[in-house]
């Protein structure tokens, strides 16, 4: 192994040893403080535009396996770790963290102080970073590169959404899953429940969708800011007077957004598998899977005909809403986890439930109760 380094856009430079793809890297560096996940953090389309930090300090140690991934083709910009594991040990394992890592093409650095490094993420936020070659003189890669002019990445949706729809077929509910970034995990609580799923384009219209027929409407994960992606955000408004819609993560904020409320980005963001939630309706703590850099306002909701629903422990900020009229949820963590926990896998059941509740009342049962979430 080569030297590599590290270079922060403040001067930080960690210099440690180079694994994974020797090609040079620039992104967002962020961090995730998951002890175990690392195969479906790698290939968490979220990630787009990311250098992940992992603040567990021994990575690969069960390898990677067939049955880990969340897309096919990762997105993520590099990979930091405290120490890389060479010789995996798991009955799973069919490849090193390593070699899969120079298969996808996603350098990685070792051996640096990531304590050091999420520190600095907590004080001052995320910020652009460079992965590259080092050089003798390490203050030589901090001068040579030029911060201000590079621009974090703005299309991370489209370069993750699918580009054509697709059908995975299924006898139940007909569900139109608007792809901005999504994890297989989505699919597999989906078709677990037999529903007939049509995964669309991020920016697939209003009647396009409507074409479908659908009979609820889920809104993925996905990576960037939700303001980068108006036309789901108009497309929402056209929708969300007829069908039942959920939202998750990304597809949270945008609902948000749709509705009147506001999204901000966060400092560093909530990226791990033991995000503590409250749920405010059933007063109830939930520990979530996370990945997000921008949250909803709470201010916002106010004017607005969103019901606060959900709140993080950490820093009270919004992880979970409903609209007081029409049938439509959403929360900021992700309930098919993938990493994580999945103690609110329960929501996809909500979210079936409610699209029962609005066919009954559409054919004219007005005795019918809205779902709690």
């Amino acid at each position: 192994m080569f030297k590599r380094q590290l270079v922060l856009e403040d001067g930080t430079i960690f210099t440690g040893k180079a694994f994974g793809s020797l090609e040079e890297s620039i992104g967002e560096v962020v961090f995730n403080t998951g002890m175990t996940g690392y195969q479906e953090i790698l290939s968490d389309p979220s990630y787009c535009g990311q250098i992940v930090t992992m603040t567990y300090p021994l990575i690969g140690n069960y390898g990677v396996n067939r049955d880990d991934f969340e897309t096919i083709n990762p997105s993520i910009h590099g990979l930091v770790v405290k120490e890389m594991c060479e010789q995996p040990s798991n009955f799973r394992n069919e490849e090193t963290l390593d070699s899969y890592l120079k298969a996808k093409d996603i350098p990685a650095i070792a051996g640096i102080d990531t304590r050091k490094l999420t520190k600095i993420i907590r004080k001052h936020g995320t910020m652009k970073a460079v992965l590259t070659k080092a050089k003798a003189d390490f203050t030589e890669n901090y001068q040579s590169i030029d911060f201000e002019n590079i621009g974090l990445m703005s299309d991370q949706v489209e370069r993750v959404s699918t580009v054509k729809p697709y059908v995975v077929p299924g006898r139940g509910k007909r569900i139109v899953l608007v792809d901005f970034g999504m994890k297989h995990g989505i699919l597999r609580d989906l078709t677990k429940r037999n529903c007939h799923v049509t995964v669309v384009p991020y920016h697939y219209s209003a009647d396009e969708i409507e074409r479908l027929k659908p009979d609820g409407i889920m809104l993925t994960n996905g990576p960037g800011d939700p303001k980068d992606v108006p036309e789901a955000i108009e497309m929402i408004k056209s929708l969300i007077h007829n069908t039942p819609i959920f939202g998750i993560c990304l597809g949270h904020q945008l609902l948000a957004l749709a509705c009147g409320a506001d999204t901000e980005k966060m400092v560093f963001g909530h990226r791990g598998s033991n995000h503590p939630v409250k749920d405010l309706e059933r007063n109830k703590t939930y520990i979530t899977s996370q990945n997000h850099g921008y949250a909803v306002t709470t201010h916002s909701l106010e004017k607005t005909e969103l019901v606060l629903t959900q709140t993080a422990l950490n820093d009270n900020s919004v992880e979970g809403i409903r609209h007081r009229t029409y049938p439509a949820f959403s929360v900021q963590y992700h309930p098919e986890s993938s990493p994580g926990p999945e103690d609110t896998s329960h929501l996809f059941d909500a979210f079936l439930s409610e699209i029962n509740q609005h066919q009954k009342k559409a054919k004219g049962d007005l005795t019918c109760q809205s779902v709690q979430i």
